[in-house]
């Protein structure tokens, strides 16, 4: 969202509005929730960058799903749309013309969303945002997923449409972090499991970490091996508006985006609030975790005598080992110790999440599609080696011997990864059990269909004659 996010973002607390809040206060609040709800990353096709006119393509195990246009155009967006319309798109997953949205739109975390904050979303958005007479590309899955109707049952059993109340053994503070992360800026939808038919699953997997296409988000329950228990308030505080902490993490993939369009806007209030709850989310330990994942590594220099004299491609051939691929793709930025630089604009490899959690997903996802992010006007980029690059591109095993290479000299070198792991986290991650069966299952009811047409031409032939 860049600039216009900037220019929304003004400090207010996500508080009632009060009985003599002007219309002025009640659209500022509306933006600041539109910023803290993220709807900007979702709702803008990054290639035209018309803020809100949808076009983004998210890609879900189900296939591609293209954002809608929630500007207030009449023709395209929401412009005819009654605020109980907008409260029933929003918190209900359904649009006004009746038909079911899906939940990569996740209205299943926005039904928490209070009466007040609905009121001041609709007003920014029909009185602030202007109008974008654009159709964005429609979304086409295939049978059995094009039936948007099937969502009618989804919903019953997985939406819980409650606005949210106060815990009232809780205080002020607990309270807003706890609407702010389960509701507003909606962490569950990444950082908690998934089950069969793709809902969040509650109980103890709550927030304790989930794959994400390619990306895995990690757990962010207090335990101190698994979670943040280990970061301090400081650490956390850094992290959620900069994307950064030396010695620890660095934000990629959606992370990244969250930070970019809607973290470092918020104000240090809601920042608090945020960092508040997160400490009292009951710990859970993955058991094959026995140290923390910013706890690993040491820096070794690997540096030889070839690095930085020949162009890249010249060491990119298909058997090239982990420390020849280290020096022609990673230690000019990275340093041959692995250390980074001393400011920390190229981050070190050691004591560094990416490689030191359970899985080498997120390495892999960095080493493919590459890090963006801005913060404060100031661009963070890592180059892709996957798909998304112009010239430096890497074959999954050059990833898969980079990656093990990683592993072993900076990070867990328990960690490791295949050439068909690379294959799959570049297609977009696993397939979900609910994806695999559905191609049979439409295959299978298709050839039933054909086989009862055949028999009911047969039977009306027979009745001719």
């Amino acid at each position: 969202m860049g600039a216009s996010a900037a220019q929304a973002a003004e400090s207010l607390p996500l508080a009632a509005p009060s009985s003599n809040q002007t219309g002025v206060d009640l659209i500022s609040r509306g933006k600041y929730l539109a910023i803290a709800s993220d709807c900007a990353a979702c709702h803008t096709d990054p290639a035209t960058k018309n803020v809100f006119a949808g076009g983004y393509a998210i890609h879900s195990p189900m296939g591609i799903i293209y954002s809608s246009n929630i500007t207030p155009s009449k023709e395209f967006g929401i412009g005819n749309y009654t605020e109980e319309q907008f409260s029933q798109a929003v918190r209900d997953g359904f649009r006004a013309d009746g038909s079911h949205l899906y939940p990569a739109m996740p209205y299943p975390s926005y039904a928490g969303l209070t009466d007040a904050d609905i009121h001041a979303l609709y007003a920014y958005f029909m009185q602030s945002v202007a109008p974008v007479d654009i159709k964005p590309q429609q979304t086409a899955l295939s049978f059995p997923f094009n039936m948007r109707f099937s969502m009618i049952g989804w919903n019953l059993l997985f939406l819980h449409n409650k606005p949210f109340t106060p815990v009232e053994s809780q205080d002020a503070t607990w309270n807003r972090g706890k609407y702010l992360v389960d509701n507003v800026e909606h962490c569950s939808e990444c950082h908690t499991p998934r089950n069969a038919l793709m809902a969040l699953q509650g109980g103890k997997a709550l927030y304790s970490g989930a794959m994400l296409g390619s990306w895995h988000a990690p757990n962010l329950t207090s335990d101190p091996v698994s979670g943040l228990g280990g970061w301090s308030d400081q650490d956390l505080a850094q992290y959620l508006q900069t994307g950064h902490v030396n010695g620890k993490a660095q934000a990629a993939g959606p992370m990244a985006e969250a930070v970019t369009n809607s973290l470092q806007y918020l104000h240090q209030d809601d920042i608090n609030a945020i960092i508040t709850y997160l400490r009292t989310l009951p710990p859970v330990r993955d058991p094959t975790q026995t140290k923390a994942a910013s706890d690993f590594g040491t820096g070794t220099n690997t540096d030889t005598a070839t690095r930085g004299i020949h162009p890249i491609s010249k060491f990119l051939a298909a058997d090239a080992s982990g420390q020849t691929l280290f020096d022609a793709a990673c230690s000019s930025c990275h340093q041959p110790d692995g250390k980074g630089t001393a400011d920390g604009f190229y981050p070190s490899l050691v004591h560094n999440t990416t490689l030191g959690g359970d899985s080498p997903d997120n390495l892999v996802s960095a080493i493919l599609f590459g890090v963006q992010r801005t913060v404060n006007g100031k661009s963070v980029l890592m180059p892709a080696f996957g798909p998304y690059s112009d010239v430096q591109t890497l074959t999954d095993k050059q990833i898969a011997t980079l990656s093990n290479y990683l592993f072993k000299q900076y990070g867990n070198p328990q960690l490791s990864v295949t050439e068909e792991q690379v294959k799959t986290i570049r297609q977009g991650g696993a397939t979900p059990l609910i994806a695999k069966i559905a191609k049979p299952a439409a295959i299978a009811g298709g050839v039933v269909v054909l086989l009862l047409i055949v028999l009911l031409l047969a039977w009306s032939q027979r009745r001719r004659r």
